[in-house]
């Protein structure tokens, strides 16, 4: 079953389309507090996010760039506000569709069957990567070991993601960069010595010593 959490202040709303994506077999809640919604987001871990763009308080756009620096998953913007700048707004800042009020109630759906398609047909059983005991969880960003669960940054979590898909190989510090920040310059070579010093204190506090092996001269490997 898909969790779907909607961000739409007006209630009918989002009572209409909470009722109407249960009968299509759809966990679905929506927010009330208008301040937290990240809070939310954590809470219910949905599949996809149906996310209005005037909202209180704070707009859809700063909460789709708060959901997309701790998730990947699929942002659909429902909006009355429908000049191309707002819908180019919305792609730029990661939504993946955008859907104009007043909409077709059976269009929303099919919309949201083809996000999740797209988004989980090819990983639907895919949800952690595990290397001798070690369990990283790639819907929570949780990282597990000998029944000790522990929290990642989102600078973590890329770390152990991408040590984690390459185990034996040397991945160089460059490479590393290049997926933290995107881009490896005008970043202070230091961070991401800070980054992984950080990382390797965390996993030796839960019996990890030594999990991440330096390469010198070459850059970082698990395994």
């Amino acid at each position: 079953m898909y969790n779907i959490l909607i961000v739409e202040d007006d209630l009918t709303i989002a009572n209409t389309l909470k009722a109407h994506l249960l009968k299509w077999g759809y966990d679905v809640e929506y927010v009330k507090d208008f301040k937290n919604v990240t809070e939310k987001f954590n809470e219910h871990k949905p599949h996809i996010v149906l996310l209005d763009v005037m909202l209180p308080f704070f707009n859809g756009f700063h909460w789709c760039n708060e959901i997309r620096k701790i998730s990947k998953v699929p942002i659909m913007f429902i909006s009355s506000a429908s000049d191309n700048m707002n819908i180019v707004m919305a792609m730029n800042m990661g939504g993946d569709d955008f859907i104009v009020k007043p909409f077709d109630i059976n269009v929303l759906t099919a919309k949201i069957g083809a996000l999740l398609r797209r988004a989980y047909s090819l990983q639907e059983y895919i949800h952690e990567i595990e290397y001798n005991g070690v369990l990283l969880n790639l819907n929570d960003t949780t990282l597990t070991y000998n029944d000790t669960k522990i929290e990642l940054t989102k600078n973590d979590y890329r770390i152990m993601q991408l040590l984690m898909d390459n185990i034996g190989k040397v991945v160089s510090r460059e490479e590393i960069m290049q997926h933290l920040w995107e881009s490896d310059q005008f970043i202070d070579d230091n961070t991401l010595t800070v980054n992984i010093t950080r990382l390797r204190k965390k996993l030796s506090e839960i019996g990890l010593d030594n999990f991440i092996k330096t390469k010198k001269g070459m850059g970082y490997m698990v395994g």
